[in-house]
């Protein structure tokens, strides 16, 4: 199991809470999904290592933005 975080530009309430974490919960390998909405992190178990892309994609398709280290 990989557990790997990533920031979120512009979550602010429990429902972009519930929007991120189902869209990022629907990539394939993917077990679990904890948000910090405080710290604007996420953080995704997954069988693998994923591609940042498919991150970056469902945090869009949700409406925020994933920021870049």
């Amino acid at each position: 199991m990989v557990d790997t975080t990533y920031q979120v530009q512009g979550m602010t309430c429990g429902h972009c809470v519930s929007s991120v974490s189902a869209e990022v919960r629907a990539i394939p390998g993917v077990h679990d999904v904890q948000v910090d909405l405080a710290a604007g992190r996420v953080t995704v178990s997954s069988d693998q290592p994923l591609d940042a892309e498919l991150v970056r994609a469902a945090v869009d398709e949700a409406g925020y933005d994933l920021i870049d280290d």
